[in-house]
């Protein structure tokens, strides 16, 4: 089976993290979502995205290629449906498109395809808070996916484990003295990451690649620390998607992290309205604040951004691409891209300067800021003008 991951009308709900990629590149559990798909399937997986994400992923069809919709997950009743798919056969979840089997001439349309129901009962990423929210579950199927079959490094013995049947190291990853508790879930490690003297971390857990747990650190259930990624202090149900550090003391829950991000030392996000309330969270689609649903609900933040030290951000803080935040107080709670500031107001972080200083992050990595880099960012610039 051949899949291609489409992004549908929705993925505005999932700004600011989609400004930059496409759904099928957003992390949940251990894996990218179309990294779960490849790992089922053993092919290269296609992404169909917006224009202006193209120049950096390009669509690559098969002749024929089932479509299948990159916000819905792979499990295995959605995925033994998809597979079963002949061509002109579409599924779809009430009236959202889910999937379609058709050639790469061909285009999607309700008058030529018939229409099955969705069976079951996928996980499905329409909110950015489905990213915490589901990461639980997510960590759970990526570990049984990843670790079939398979027989992990072994544990130090300096190492106190809880339930070492559901804690896996891959090879290069290293353990210092520390606490691994399984109980609840397992712990991934992935290779060449590390987990330095003095942590305690609960799962369900994944570190992937080369990412470091700092000393001290104190990581609870349903969190993903990103490849390249370096985490101290407090961190409960988040995922910090990659490239990212939030590397000091502080505290983070419920929270999303996109890739080139800096935590500064201190910062501290508020997860829990002190009246316990549903956290209403800004919405791009809508252009307004809307009801999320969610008593829980902390940072959401995008590709580029970076916080100064003792930042406090409120209740459910969307903060956009490429923003700058510093200083002392509460900054607001909807904090456009490219904005430069605090709670004493923001002024527009000049886009000059914003790829001056992406490039030069990127590159301490080894990674270059490619000219799809320059334009995506380019036209976030521009596309988020309003909001400034």
């Amino acid at each position: 089976m051949r899949v291609v991951l489409f992004d549908d009308q929705y993925r505005k709900n999932l700004y600011p993290l989609t400004y930059t990629r496409p759904i099928a590149d957003l992390r949940i559990g251990i894996l990218k979502i179309y990294q779960k798909w490849e790992m089922i399937t053993g092919h290269e997986v296609g992404r169909k995205t917006i224009d202006i994400l193209s120049e950096k992923w390009p669509l690559q069809a098969p002749d024929e290629a089932v479509y299948v919709n990159a916000s819905y997950l792979p499990e295995k009743e959605f995925v033994d449906q998809v597979a079963s798919l002949e061509n002109g056969e579409a599924i779809v979840d009430e009236e959202r498109l889910v999937a379609y089997c058709c050639s790469k001439t061909d285009s999607f349309d309700t008058e030529n395809f018939s229409t099955l129901e969705l069976e079951g009962s996928p996980q499905k990423i329409l909110n950015v808070w489905d990213l915490f929210t589901q990461n639980h579950r997510a960590i759970q199927d990526d570990f049984d996916r990843i670790t079939k079959d398979r027989t992990s490094q072994e544990l130090p013995d300096y190492v106190t484990c809880i339930n070492p049947e559901q804690i896996f190291l891959e090879e290069g990853a290293e353990v210092l003295p520390c606490t691994l508790n399984a109980t609840d879930g397992p712990i991934y490690i992935g290779r060449k990451a590390t987990v330095m003297e003095g942590c305690h971390v609960r799962g369900p857990l994944a570190v992937c690649e080369s990412a470091t747990l700092k000393m001290g650190a104190k990581i609870y259930t349903g969190t993903t620390i990103g490849p390249h990624s370096k985490v101290g202090g407090e961190v409960s149900n988040s995922v910090i998607t990659g490239f990212s550090n939030k590397a000091h003391d502080g505290f983070m829950g419920n929270s999303v992290i996109g890739e080139w991000c800096n935590i500064g030392a201190d910062t501290n996000t508020s997860n829990l309205k002190n009246n316990y309330a549903s956290i209403k969270l800004w919405n791009y689609h809508e252009e307004r604040f809307m009801p999320s649903g969610q008593q829980f609900c902390g940072l959401i933040m995008g590709d580029h951004s970076k916080c100064g030290i003792n930042t406090m951000f409120n209740t459910g803080t969307i903060v956009g691409v490429n923003a700058n935040i510093y200083g002392s107080g509460f900054p607001r709670n909807f904090i456009p891209s490219f904005s430069w500031g605090g709670s004493h107001g923001f002024k527009t972080y000049q886009l000059d300067k914003a790829l001056e200083v992406a490039e030069i992050v990127m590159k301490r990595r080894n990674v270059a800021l490619s000219k799809a880099d320059h334009h995506i960012l380019t036209a976030i610039f521009e596309t988020t003008r309003k909001f400034r």
